[in-house]
C-alpha cells in the first residue's frame, strides 16, 4: 500500500485494552482511527463509539472489511502478537507490534518473513530506549566515553499483585503471557542488548514465591551474564517489590566511567563518574504509564508514532528494527531455558 504524504495516516487497532486506548490516543494525533477490534466486543463499541472508529470483533473482519488501512498496531494478548501479525501482514498492512514481539525467536522469524513477503514495514514497539537518560547513555557508549565496557547490573525490582492477574484472564499464562521478563521486564532486556550487546551465556535461578496460586512462572529470579564482547553482567528481577514499584535500574562500569540509570523506570541519572566527561542534565521526559493502581514503562509512544509518520510518509528509518525485537525474545528464551526454578523454602 503506497501512502501519500498528502494524506493523514489511517490506523487500525487490534486489542482495545489499557495499552490499546493509549495507541488509540496517539492515532487519532497523527491520522485517522479508522476501525477497531477486540473479542470484548463492549471494549470496542466504547472505543469506536468515542473515536468515530468502527468495532469489529475480530481481526479477521476488520481486514476484509477496511482494505484502506495504513497501519495496525497489536496490542492483544502477548501469545497473540505473531498469530496478529502475520494475519495483517498478510492483508498488506504494515504493523506496529506491542512488546514482547513475541513468546518465540520461531514466531518472530516468522513475522519477519511475512513482512519481507509482503513487502510491508514491521515496527516493534521499544519505547525505553527514548528514555532521555537512556539514550544520553547510548550516546556516550557510541562516542567511547566510557571505555571498554566490563561489568553490568540491571534491576527490575516492581509490584504486581494478585488483583493485576485476577482483572485478566491472560495474564499469568504461559501461553498468553509468556512469564515475567516478557510483559514487566522485556524493555529492560532490551536496553541490555541494545547498550551492551549480544549475550553469549546465560547462568539463572528463579522462584516463584509470593503468586504460588495466581501466576504460572516465576515471580523473581537472579541470572549472571557473559556478553560476546567480554563484559559480564547480572539481572535481578521481582514483582515482588511491598506494595508498589521501587527500582528499575542499569548501571554500567567501564574502562573510563562508572554510570547508573535509576528511578524506577530507568528515568534518572542517579550516579556518573567519567573520565573528563558529565552527562549533561537530560529532560524529564513523559511520565511513566499510569494504570491506576500501577504502573509500567516511560510513556514515550508519541515518539514511536513520529517514527511511524516519519518512515510511512517520508521514507525515514525505523527506529527499533524487528529483527532487534527478535534479539529481546531470544535472550529472554535463553534466560528461561537456563533458569533453574527453585521451591521456596522458609525455616
Amino acid at each position: 500500500m503506497e501512502t501519500s504524504i498528502d494524506k493523514p495516516l489511517h490506523f487500525a487497532l487490534a486489542g482495545c485494552g489499557r495499552i490499546g486506548l493509549r495507541h488509540a490516543a496517539q492515532m487519532q494525533k497523527y491520522g485517522v482511527l479508522q476501525a477497531v477490534c477486540d473479542v470484548d466486543a463492549g471494549k470496542a463499541a466504547a472505543l469506536a463509539a468515542t473515536s468515530g472508529a468502527t468495532a469489529y470483533d475480530s481481526l479477521d473482519r476488520l481486514l476484509e472489511q477496511e482494505k484502506n488501512i495504513d497501519l495496525v498496531a497489536i496490542c492483544t494478548p502477548n501469545g497473540l502478537h505473531a498469530r496478529h501479525s502475520i494475519q495483517a501482514l498478510r492483508a498488506g498492512v504494515n504493523v506496529l507490534c506491542e512488546k514482547p514481539m513475541a513468546l518465540s525467536t520461531q514466531d518472530c522469524g516468522e513475522m519477519i518473513q511475512q513482512a519481507e513477503r509482503a513487502n510491508r514495514r514491521l515496527f516493534i514497539v521499544k519505547q525505553n530506549r527514548l528514555n532521555p537518560p537512556v539514550a544520553a547513555v547510548k550516546k556516550l557508549i557510541e562516542e567511547g566515553k566510557l571505555g571498554r565496557l566490563y561489568t553490568v547490573q540491571l534491576n527490575c525490582f516492581w509490584n504486581r499483585d494478585r488483583e493485576y492477574y485476577s482483572s485478566s484472564d491472560w495474564k499469568g499464562t504461559l501461553a498468553l503471557d509468556g512469564g515475567t521478563l516478557y510483559t514487566q521486564f522485556s524493555h529492560f532486556i532490551d536496553l541490555l542488548y541494545w547498550l551492551v550487546g549480544d549475550i553469549r551465556e546465560v547462568h539463572a535461578l528463579a522462584g516463584n514465591f509470593e503468586h504460588q496460586n495466581t501466576i504460572e512462572f516465576e515471580d523473581s529470579g537472579v541470572v549472571i551474564l557473559k556478553f560476546h564482547n567480554g563484559a559480564l553482567g547480572t539481572i535481578h528481577f521481582t514483582i515482588n517489590a511491598y506494595q508498589e514499584n521501587m527500582e528499575g535500574s542499569l548501571t554500567l562500569f567501564g574502562e573510563k566511567g562508572t554510570v547508573k540509570i535509576g528511578g524506577q523506570y530507568l528515568n534518572t541519572v542517579d550516579y556518573q563518574k567519567i573520565k573528563d566527561y558529565s552527562i549533561p542534565n537530560v529532560a524529564a521526559g513523559n511520565p511513566a504509564n499510569d494504570y491506576g493502581k500501577y504502573r509500567g514503562s516511560m510513556s514515550n509512544h508519541n515518539l514511536v508514532y513520529d517514527n511511524i509518520v516519519d518512515v510511512l510518509r517520508h521514507n525515514g528509518s525505523i527506529l527499533t528494527n524487528c529483527y532487534e525485537g527478535l534479539k529481546t525474545v531470544e535472550i529472554i528464551e535463553k534466560i528461561y531455558k537456563s533458569a533453574v526454578m527453585a521451591q521456596p523454602t522458609y525455616r
